[in-house]
Parts: structure tokens; sequence; C-alpha cells
């Protein structure tokens, strides 16, 4: 009951956000808090640590780009395009990283995505290569709803990013992630009592990349263009650190954590000038050029102080308390 009473609150205040924020900031956050999302699903229910995410999150965002702007495809069918895309590549490579555990994992998905990262860059007719892929059109829903108004595309990026994380909260609660569960656990014993855990991997793996195709096309919409950026490791570095500053192996930690990163790198200028303002030192004025020191003294405090990250610390304690209560 208290997470939906929080989930409720949580709802309303997305609802309520775009009349008193930047729709377009505001859409940027729900994208890579459905990617963080996606890569939790992974790393948080099913023990796969991918370097590789990034290849997911770019080539939709590519596909989908190219869709609607080379193609005149509609809104809907340039964003399932996107997913599609992501979701293919996301058998591919799942299919040749699940045989191997751990660190030879995380590398196989790494190689990869680096290859992904390469044709990106190659490819220059499709993706623009260094420059880009610019002017992407926003379209309308359903060939009717004219989505180049910020505040309406913004309720639609939010129903899409509150249906991406239904589907990961239906997926965790199911039979099925009750599997994947117990292969993050135990995964000799899952095999034990029959489970092909190489099939139940590469379908977690697939969903997980659709999903992060999902933010990913979105993002290009929303932006209108799309960079290698998005395809680059560092990319998948930072929905890692997403993931870890929020939770891991939480629901809404990822949000969290994304909205904590993503917050970040797109206001910490404003908050050193504001800082430089009042206190009279001229040092804060410069803060905005250093978001990855900040990003990781946030990161080393987290592994310090929140070893669970954020929401799991925070879930941790009280359950400890409520453990703690006498009978």
């Amino acid at each position: 009951m208290n997470k939906n009473i929080g989930y409720a609150i949580a709802l309303a205040l997305a609802l309520a956000a775009p009349f008193y924020g930047y729709p377009v900031f505001l859409m940027k956050l729900l994208c890579f808090a459905l990617f963080a999302c996606a890569f939790n699903l992974l790393i948080g229910f099913t023990g796969l640590l991918s370097f590789g995410h990034a290849a997911f999150f770019g080539s939709a965002g590519y596909v989908a780009g190219n869709m609607l702007k080379s193609h005149g495809w509609p809104f809907e069918l340039g964003l399932l395009a996107g997913v599609v895309a992501a979701a293919l590549i996301g058998l591919v490579m799942g299919a040749l990283a699940i045989r191997r555990q751990g660190i030879y994992f995380s590398m196989i998905t790494l190689a990869l995505a680096q290859v992904v990262s390469y044709f990106a860059l190659r490819a220059g007719e499709l993706t623009g290569g260094e420059d880009g892929l610019q002017g992407v059109p926003r379209g309308k829903l359903l060939g009717v709803v004219d989505l180049a108004n910020d505040t309406v595309l913004y309720y639609v990026v939010l129903a899409i990013a509150v249906a991406g994380f239904m589907l990961i909260v239906r997926t965790v609660h199911s039979p099925f992630g009750q599997v994947l569960k117990a292969i993050k656990e135990n995964e000799p014993r899952a095999i034990s009592l029959g489970y092909d855990v190489d099939r139940y991997k590469l379908m977690a793996f697939v969903l997980s990349a659709a999903l992060a195709g999902l933010a990913g096309a979105t993002k290009t919409v929303v932006l209108g263009f799309e960079t290698l950026t998005d395809v680059h490791w560092t990319m998948s570095g930072l929905v890692i650190l997403m993931t870890l500053v929020g939770g891991m192996g939480t629901l809404a930690g990822p949000i969290l954590g994304a909205v904590i990163i993503i917050a970040l790198e797109n206001k910490l200028g404003d908050l050193g000038t504001f800082i430089a303002t009042q206190t009279g030192i001229e040092w804060f004025n410069t803060l905005g050029e250093a978001v990855s020191m900040v990003t990781g003294l946030i990161f080393i405090a987290c592994v310090l102080l929140f070893r669970r990250g954020i929401i799991g610390e925070v879930v941790a304690r009280f359950a400890s308390k409520a453990g703690s209560k006498p009978a």
C-alpha cells in the first residue's frame, strides 16, 4: 500500500511538472529514467552486468530518426522501428554474450557495442557521422495530435515512460521475473530445478534492450537529433552510474538516480552561478565545467555511505526498523 501511495504521489508530481519546469528538460529526464529502469531489469533482477546498453539506446534513436525524417513514417511507427531494431541487436548480442559469465559477459557486450558505435561513425549517410542526425520531425500522434507543442509531447512521453515502467514492474512480479531472481541469487540451483537458464537470460536481455531502445527513440523525437554520444561506451557507463546511485535491484532507484545525474549535467552550471552570487567566490562560476568531478564525488559518497544506493538504503533501514519492533 505504501508503494502504491508513493507511485501515486510521483505520478501527480509528474503530471504537474510541465507547469513549473522546462518541458524538454523534463522529457529528457523521463527518457533517461526509462533507460535506467531497463538496464536495472538486467543487472538488478537478473544479475547480468552489461557494458553495451548504449548500443540499444543509440541505435534505436538513429533508426527512429531516419524513419521519421527520411521516410516520413508516423510517430508511432518510428518509435516501433527503433524498438524493433534495439530488440534485434539485443538478440544478436545476447545470443553471443550469455554463454559467458561475470566479467567475460560484460566485456563481450562492451566489444559488441563498440562495433555498433563504429558503424554509426562510418555510416554517415544514415547517421550523419560526427555531425549527427539532425532535424528529426516530431510528427503527429495517431495522425491527429500535433506533437510540436512541448507540453503536449511531454504528456505523450510521460505515458510512454509510465507504460514502460509498468511493464517492468509486471515482469519483475511475474513467474518469469521470479525465475530471473532465482538465476541472480543461485544460478546452479535454478539449473537443478530444470529451468533453461540461458533462454531466460536471453529473454531478459532482449526485453531490456527493447525498453532501452524505446527510451532512446523517444529521446531522439524529443530533442530532434541523434548523435554519436548515445552509442558511445560512456553512455553505458552513465546508465550504470544512475542505477548504482539510485539503488540497483529496486524499482524506483534507477528513476531517482537518473534524475540526480541528468539534473547535475544540465543544472550544475546554474547552481554554481547562484552560489557564486551568494558567496562572492568566483570559483563557483566554473562549477558547470566540473560535472564529471561532481558526479564522481557523488558516486564515491554513494559507495561509502549508500552501498545499496539511495533507495536501497532507505528500504533496508525501514525494513530493519520494522523487524526490530516487538511482536
